[in-house]
């Protein structure tokens, strides 16, 4: 196990071993249950079976191995929702080389940083996607290998990869580290979250069994698939250890997705609210035909109460909220849940050697009912961020928990409801944005004096960004602070919804910026 994790204690270990918990399953031989001739993934026109996609995965293996990859490095691999994507996944994970997963939307601040902490030896990317050159961000990085997804100019072609004859491999153990996640990132740049192929096959199982998902489970991902929740949750390879069909989308879209709904008799798809408020919009005019449908999962960031009851009415399924984190801790709403309790809640934890506490500012427990910060640990929740020791020493308290940094209340029923975190972090449609990070970068701007961003509510996105703003001279305009950033690197979902000049920024009686004062300017 390379420097910078940090395992479970051995009495743990030994007793989720003991009680089922984690088994000796690998992730890359997660799909190998399947029957060899049912379909195991669609992408467009495409069809893999279950056999088709275990010879892919064998032969990227032999590829990959070629290009001198062993077990216990790293790769950063930023595919989009393709067949490539999965084939890679698998193919890395069965050589014991930990993919690091980039999301597309990520640029040179995150990737190059994603490289140097991981030491990854590979970069694996699309040459053009979304009208991004990857090739050109791929050219300012020290990688030792650059594997082009198309046109690969002066770098190596996955095709070429993938197309190496199958050979016998060394194989990982189940303690080793199987992936590696990114977190929301709370302050500055994402952190990396080993997850060993024991906790995460455990966090894949465990969810498809709440799920129901079966052989006949026909998944659509329209989320990015290297997200933990379309990945894992019970996501991609949920399906694939049931003997399921995943059919993967570009985008959340109605134009896109309610078309393949119809085509493939889609059963679950899983999305964040901004998506699922759009579906709800879109299917009281849509002519598709969506009664397939038997379960929307809603997670990412809260659902609103009134329209996660809109769901069963208007799209004709169940609705499952599900709140959860790629540190571990996952919590779902039950398909024998009452209604009033689906709408309201965010779930109760997966697994029942999950150990949760909510505490209060002086670190005891809360009374029952009432609203703290929520605590975790248990045998898939992370017990240390990657090479992090400081961060680590905020993050988790001297017995292990991990301090969630989210506010929660815990109903009678063991459901827990979201109120808020503590964590200065904005969720925009359920992607994380940290206001440290953004901060900085707007303050290497020659206009831009002090900045403080902030997170206002929003109907649809949940949350949109807004940048206030001490300048010097003439206040830069939305469209030139955006171009600034695009300039700098800096993933578009990042970007400022909002800025604001002000002259100063209101403080706190400790001389903090107060945050929520700023917020309430804007009524």
């Amino acid at each position: 196990m390379p420097d910078g994790f940090t395992p479970w204690p051995d009495d743990l270990a030994e007793r989720y071993v003991r009680e089922g918990y984690w088994s000796d399953r690998l992730l890359g031989d997660v799909p190998r249950g399947g029957d060899p001739a049912a379909t195991a993934l669609v992408v467009g026109d495409e069809r893999l079976s279950y056999a088709e996609l275990d010879h892919r995965a064998e032969r990227a293996a032999a590829g990959f191995l070629r290009l001198g990859l062993r077990r216990g490095d790293r790769v950063v691999v930023q595919l989009p929702n393709t067949v490539s994507f999965v084939v890679v996944f698998l193919a890395l994970t069965r050589i014991g080389v930990a993919p690091v997963l980039a999301l597309p939307a990520h640029r040179a601040s995150e990737i190059g940083y994603l490289c140097e902490l991981s030491e990854a030896r590979a970069y694996v990317i699309p040459a053009v996607h979304g009208g991004f050159d990857h090739r050109e961000l791929a050219r300012g990085l020290a990688v030792e290998h650059v594997v082009v997804d198309g046109d690969a100019q002066e770098f190596t072609p996955l095709a070429v990869v993938l197309d190496a004859e199958p050979v016998e491999h060394d194989r990982p153990e189940p303690a080793d580290i199987g992936v590696f996640l990114l977190s929301g990132g709370t302050t500055g740049l994402p952190k990396l979250i080993p997850r060993t192929h024991r906790d995460y096959v455990y966090n894949l199982e465990a969810s498809a069994r709440v799920c129901g998902f079966t052989r006949d489970t026909v998944y659509l991902v329209v989320l990015p698939v290297a997200h933990n929740f379309a990945l894992a949750c019970p996501g991609v390879l949920g399906v694939f250890a049931c003997g399921g069909t995943v059919v993967l989308a570009p985008s959340g879209s109605p134009d896109e997705a309610f078309p393949l709904i119809e085509r493939e008799r889609v059963t679950v798809c899983a999305a964040v609210p901004p998506i699922a408020l759009l579906w709800l919009d879109a299917a009281t005019w849509s002519s598709e035909d969506l009664s397939s449908l038997e379960l929307l999962q809603v997670g990412g960031a809260k659902f609103a109460a009134e329209r996660a009851a809109q769901v069963p009415e208007v799209l004709g399924c169940a609705v499952q909220q599900v709140f959860g984190m790629a540190e571990g801790l996952l919590n779902y709403t039950r398909t024998d849940d009452p209604p009033e309790i689906v709408a309201i809640s965010q779930g109760r934890p997966l697994s029942p050697a999950d150990e949760i506490r909510v505490v209060g500012a002086d670190g005891l427990d809360v009374a029952p009912g009432e609203v703290g910060e929520l605590l975790t640990r248990g045998p898939y929740t992370l017990r240390g961020y990657y090479r992090a020791p400081e961060h680590n020493s905020r993050s988790f308290t001297p017995d292990g928990f991990y301090r969630t940094g989210d506010l929660v209340r815990v109903l009678p029923s063991g459901h827990l409801v979201v109120e808020g975190r503590e964590k200065d972090q904005i969720n925009r449609g359920g992607d994380k944005i940290s206001a440290e990070e953004l901060e900085n970068h707007l303050l290497a701007h020659p206009a831009i004096h002090d900045a403080a961003v902030v997170g206002l509510p929003d109907p649809v996105m949940g949350e949109r960004t807004c940048a206030f703003l001490v300048v010097r001279g003439e206040a830069p305009k939305l469209r030139e602070i955006k171009e600034f950033l695009r300039q700098r690197g800096v993933a578009a979902y990042k970007f400022p919804d909002r800025a604001e000049v002000v002259d100063s920024f209101p403080r706190t009686p400790v001389g903090k910026v107060s945050k929520k004062d700023l917020a309430a300017r804007l009524g």
